[in-house]
């Protein structure tokens, strides 16, 4: 779905977390690493030690590969995880389906996509049970592969750590490897309050797509990868994929900026916090319905054509009836402020009345 819209006041943008600028930390960080000359292709100390401080916190040792968008890291970790005649194994919701464009298969080289249903767009244990082996030595049929988890899920439902490791435990009893989205990692962390470990290779995650763009950083995610005989096909895949940056020191001072002094989970602390009050607020307006208790900084709710509209009229931005007719999608980012939050709520009542 493409959607045209000028250019909207922070206070009312709410499409996306994606429409926020950067932290200013890291917007200096990336102007402090303009000056000088160093070596390309990540042989440079800003790569060096956005790998060191993502060691610290995943408490082990990590291969990390910055690239330049969510869906490369997304493919690239999929297409070394599953061969052309796999499948992977996601929720019907997830970005890899849904949002991607076919990329998946694209790095892949053609494996397919199988969808696992699940409330709260979370895969269900029992669906996985029933496809992790189906028709496994059929040379008639694409084989399971890998099972791809979103967290936080395009809903803004998070998996608790017993989830994960529900999930990850039948993928690798049925010989699967497993791949966490994590466009919103640093907002499913701060709703679990677990630490890096826990919610990844712990759990049993492979390989993360380790997000940092939607929280704060101007154009770098990352791959993180937890399982040392990845990493030089992911190091060919990312080159072939021109997701190996000769000025690799740009995206890696993203990265080491975005993770000091925890500004990351500062970031998503706030963008959380955000979603909540957001939330409470249009549970007490008359007329409007939350269709789930916030998790992360994404609210799905029920609002009133004429409240939509006339929200839409006075600027604000957000999906609408993309889902269904009536329902509307608001997604807080770490720039909101309670004063942007306080001022659409009024905005909703006056509308409501």
């Amino acid at each position: 779905m493409s959607t045209s819209i000028a250019i909207t006041p922070s206070s009312r943008a709410f499409i996306s977390d994606n429409m926020a600028g950067a932290s200013p930390q890291i917007v200096q960080a990336v102007a402090d690493a303009a000056a000088g000359q160093v070596l390309p292709y990540g042989n440079d100390p800003f790569t060096d030690s956005a790998r060191r401080r993502l060691s610290e916190i995943f408490e082990r040792d990590v291969d990390v590969f910055p690239v330049s968008t969510g869906s490369a890291a997304n493919g690239l970790s999929l297409a070394a995880l599953t061969p052309p005649w796999g499948s992977v194994l996601s929720h019907p919701d997830s970005h890899i389906n849904h949002d991607e464009c076919g990329a998946p298969e694209f790095f892949t080289n053609g494996a397919k996509l199988v969808g696992v249903p699940g409330p709260d767009s979370k895969i269900d244990p029992e669906e996985l049970q029933a496809v992790v082996r189906r028709r496994a030595g059929d040379v008639h049929s694409v084989q399971p592969s890998a099972v791809s988890i979103s967290q936080a899920t395009e809903s803004g439902s998070v998996y608790t750590l017993e989830e994960i490791r529900c999930l990850s435990a039948i993928a690798k009893d049925a010989g699967l490897r497993v791949h966490m989205d994590g466009a919103r990692f640093a907002n499913a962390l701060d709703h679990l309050g677990a630490s890096p470990a826990e919610m990844t290779w712990k759990a049993g995650i492979d390989v993360l797509s380790f997000g940092a763009t939607k929280n704060g950083a101007m154009t770098a995610d990352a791959i993180v990868s937890f399982d040392p005989a990845l990493a030089t096909e992911l190091a060919f895949r990312a080159k072939r994929a021109g997701q190996l940056a000769s000025k690799m020191r740009f995206h890696a001072a993203q990265i080491d900026a975005y993770l000091t002094d925890c500004l990351w989970l500062h970031n998503a602390r706030q963008a959380n916090a955000m979603a909540t009050r957001l939330g409470d607020g249009l549970k007490a307006i008359p007329g409007t319905g939350l269709l789930a208790t916030p998790q992360a900084n994404i609210v799905f709710c029920r609002l009133p054509q004429q409240v939509a509209e006339g929200l839409l009229a006075e600027g604000y931005a957000f999906y609408h009836d993309r889902w269904e007719p009536g329902i509307v999608r608001f997604v807080t980012a770490f720039s909101h402020s309670a004063d942007d939050i306080d001022q659409f709520l009024d905005a909703v009542r006056r509308h409501t009345r």
